[in-house]
């Protein structure tokens, strides 16, 4: 019988859970670095740019995590480039939230209405004035709610690097399953720990939306 006390999994389940949320906030941020230039390219108004955002986004909204995080960590062995399972989540992640804000954050700026870029121009402010002064400040708070709102998508997207060996949430409760046999209690706390990542962004997004509809309206 194992000697796997209760707080033991508990324990372990914890220091597993850091690297949840850890990796959560690489792909957060990563995704954010390369959303911004893709974002831009896609406000040139070009049609050959706006379609290259667009396949890009459509490749990785439009396939499997799981076939992302398998390309990552085995597709680039294969160039004979060694990678961790870190690093092969990390970047499957990134690409695969780019993906996604993308489309929030361009939707976000389009919801607003079109007479302020034409009023901007009017007062002799260039395009990249016009996007970082009046533009974006505006275009952030209809944002805000879904992209919290994705969050919860990416930190669930997570569990999904146990399949490369990447040691999570998920991944430390197959294993510690594996030695107490305790199936119940060992996912039951999992479950629990990604509801207590996840319940409190989903009540934000729904609070900040109820907030910016509330402002839209009066």
């Amino acid at each position: 019988m194992s000697t796997f006390t209760d707080w033991d999994i508990v324990r372990n389940l914890l220091l597993a859970a850091r690297w949840t949320l850890l990796l959560s906030l690489v792909a957060f941020f990563g995704g954010t670095v390369v959303t911004l230039p893709l974002l831009f390219l896609r406000l040139l108004n070009r049609p050959w740019l706006m379609r290259l955002v667009r396949a890009y986004a459509g490749l990785f909204q439009g396939t499997p995590l799981l076939m992302q995080l398998f390309l990552a960590f085995f597709g680039v062995a294969l160039f004979g480039i060694d990678v961790s399972p870190w690093t092969a989540a990390s970047l499957a992640l990134t690409f695969y939230t780019s993906a996604f804000l993308v489309d929030i954050w361009y939707g976000s700026i389009r919801a607003l209405p079109k007479g302020q870029w034409e009023a901007s121009r009017c007062l002799g402010l260039s395009f990249g004035q016009t996007l970082f002064r009046v533009v974006a400040p505006q275009a952030m708070r209809i944002a805000i709610a879904p992209t919290v709102g994705f969050a919860v998508q990416v930190i669930k997207g997570t569990a999904l690097a146990s399949i490369i060996g990447f040691i999570e949430l998920t991944k430390a409760g197959t294993i510690l399953n594996n030695v107490t046999y305790q199936p119940f209690k060992v996912f039951g706390l999992v479950a629990l720990g990604y509801f207590l990542m996840c319940y409190p962004l989903s009540r934000y997004s729904q609070f900040l939306e109820k907030k910016f509809n509330a402002a839209h309206h009066h």
